[in-house]
């Protein structure tokens, strides 16, 4: 490869480069991986890769609260989270900023799992819960800081989307709608800590506020689902 080619690729590379981007291309790594080892929908690979087990959770493998989030059940189920992350999630990374969204979606997909193990005692993995906290984004966004037009518009535009979305989860026995709903909260609460760069109007106590809530959230949940496993 000459010089010239190089530089092309290493300039594509880099102006697509996003967080994004990032964990589209984790999870699609860990779908074929899994495909290799036995197949996505096998529960066994699925254990193997981390998907949340309430049992293995409660035994100390905490770290099951995370890796869900790079998880997908069938290839159905990867291609519609890698389309919605791919559209919804370079949008809300050019709002918050690459950092800024790296922990929104982390901290959301983590609090929908932990939701999830208090609630439901199936397998389950999936973005869903951290794309849920970017629907938690966009309405504190709306919320909070309605008078910034795009934000309002955002929140109009969502809205209904995310009402139907939480009613179809309790219609629909396949879907994991507490870990849906405590990713909503966690983007939420998560988004109100970092906001976005630029954000003057959020006061440092209202951000204290949220990290507290976030945190004390997050040890109710956790506590119900191990005494649920445990007791």
């Amino acid at each position: 490869m000459n010089y010239y080619k190089k530089q092309r690729y290493v300039g594509m590379i880099r102006d697509n480069w996003s967080v994004t981007n990032l964990f589209l291309v984790i999870q699609i790594i860990v779908y074929l991986l899994m495909t290799l080892m036995g197949g996505s929908e096998n529960p066994y690979v699925l254990m193997a890769f981390g998907a949340k087990v309430n049992g293995l959770v409660a035994l100390g493998q905490y770290w099951r609260l995370v890796t869900p989030i790079f998880i997908h059940i069938g290839i159905a189920h990867l291609v519609m989270n890698s389309l919605f992350l791919y559209y919804l999630g370079n949008e809300m990374e050019r709002i918050l900023g690459s950092g800024r969204f790296f922990v929104v979606y982390l901290l959301s997909g983590i609090m929908g799992n932990v939701c999830s193990f208090a609630f439901s005692n199936a397998l389950s993995a999936g973005a869903s819960t951290s794309l849920f906290g970017l629907f938690g984004v966009i309405l504190y966004l709306a919320y909070k800081h309605s008078y910034v037009r795009s934000f309002n518009y955002l929140g109009k535009t969502y809205g209904p989307l995310i009402i139907l979305n939480v009613i179809f989860g309790f219609l629909n026995s396949g879907v994991d709608n507490f870990g849906h709903i405590g990713g909503l909260l966690g983007g939420f609460l998560v988004t109100a800590i970092v906001s976005f760069h630029g954000d003057q109007n959020t006061k440092l106590v209202e951000r204290i506020l949220a990290v507290i809530t976030y945190v004390i959230v997050f040890l109710l949940l956790f506590r119900l689902g191990m005494s649920k496993v445990l007791y």
